[in-house]
């Protein structure tokens, strides 16, 4: 008798995210700057200094100093991760225990229920009003009938770019005290509603951080939780000894550095986000489109209509990626730069022109 795989991994199919050379990239929430030529001179003189024959530092402490100095953290609270990916794994496996209760929201980042059904976990789903916000009282009423063990939610959130302002999760926080709290705070560097800085005031909060997104490293995988000192403890016990390599550590170490480079990417990030906005708004007003685009927290725009599956395809065809949620019959469209998003503003009119008008004709 051959082996198979158990039932529970056998029919998945891997993520699959858009593949292929586009001009213009408007799909996975990156940020559309690429490293400085001095940022790059300076990794290229650290890569030249790596002993590669060692491991990591097993702590990346130099890391979590340099990414607490950004924020103005106590590092003591910080564990880095490879990416928020392993993180979140780790909470759903080994944080929690087997058949734990995690509440997850719908719509959200995808990978919340997947990694707690992975860690075969009880995964409730609390469903988000018509305008896609959490009630909070309503969460917390939902907390407690389930007595879950966990929490998670991105806010802002991927992919509607809403979110729950900071003394909305402080109430969330105090009335789930039996319950650990997850604040995923990903796009938190584009509003300014954060608890970053209060993580290691609860006893029942962990909030994430990446440098994939205003921070513009999503190549090197770099992600953080922010919590207590017990937390913290049994965060770094259970993660993997040498789970940052070395490489990324120091290019982190590096980046975060330049304070005053990011924060100035960061508002430009932040007022091309507002102007795409306004440009998709104005032409669904011009042309009296059935569509709704909902004003962002993040660094993209977040659009409802039954013509999102034509407009992917149409965008594809014209050398533009943006993401398609099929399940929502939305778009979410990432901030380009100034250029970039001109162009997309340009195909999208010519689409409504050329698609929607003309038929109605």
């Amino acid at each position: 008798m051959s082996y198979t795989l158990c039932k529970k991994v056998r029919e998945l199919e891997p993520y699959d995210p858009i593949s292929g050379t586009y001009k213009i990239r408007l799909d996975a929430n990156e940020s559309y700057y690429n490293l400085s030529e001095e940022l790059k001179e300076e990794i290229k003189n650290i890569i030249d200094n790596i002993a590669f024959n060692r491991y990591p530092d097993p702590n990346a402490v130099k890391l979590v100093e340099a990414f607490a100095d950004y924020y103005n953290l106590n590092p003591d609270n910080i564990t880095a991760t490879n990416g928020s990916d392993e993180m979140l794994y780790l909470l759903a496996s080994a944080v929690l225990e087997k058949n734990s209760k995690v509440i997850v929201v719908d719509p959200d980042f995808s990978m919340y229920g997947f990694y707690s059904f992975l860690s075969e976990n009880q995964v409730v789903t609390y469903n988000k009003n018509s305008e896609l916000n959490i009630d909070v009282d309503e969460l917390i009423a939902l907390v407690g009938k389930e007595q879950a063990d966990m929490i998670i939610f991105s806010n802002p959130c991927n992919p509607t770019g809403q979110g729950i302002t900071a003394e909305q999760a402080r109430k969330l926080v105090k009335g789930c005290e039996n319950s650990l709290v997850v604040l995923d705070e990903a796009y938190m560097d584009f509003w300014n509603q954060s608890l970053l800085s209060e993580a290691a005031d609860y006893d029942n909060l962990v909030v994430l951080k990446t440098a994939s997104k205003a921070v513009g490293a999503a190549a090197v995988r770099l992600g953080f939780a922010v919590a207590n000192t017990t937390i913290t403890k049994a965060l770094k016990a259970v993660k993997a000894p040498y789970n940052v390599n070395t490489v990324s550590q120091e290019i982190g170490v590096c980046i975060y550095k330049h304070k005053k480079l990011l924060n100035e990417r960061r508002d430009e990030i932040i007022k091309n986000t507002k102007s795409l906005y306004q440009g998709v708004t104005e032409l669904i007003d011009n042309y009296k489109l059935p569509f709704k685009a909902y004003e962002p927290c993040a660094n993209f725009v977040y659009v409802e209509t039954e013509k999102a599956k034509d407009i992917y395809e149409y965008m594809l065809e014209n050398s533009i990626a943006i993401r398609y949620f099929g399940k929502a019959d939305a778009l979410r469209i990432t901030t380009g730069s100034e250029e970039e998003n001109k162009e997309f503003l340009v195909n999208f009119e010519q689409y409504i022109i050329k698609n929607i008008l003309k038929r109605n004709r």
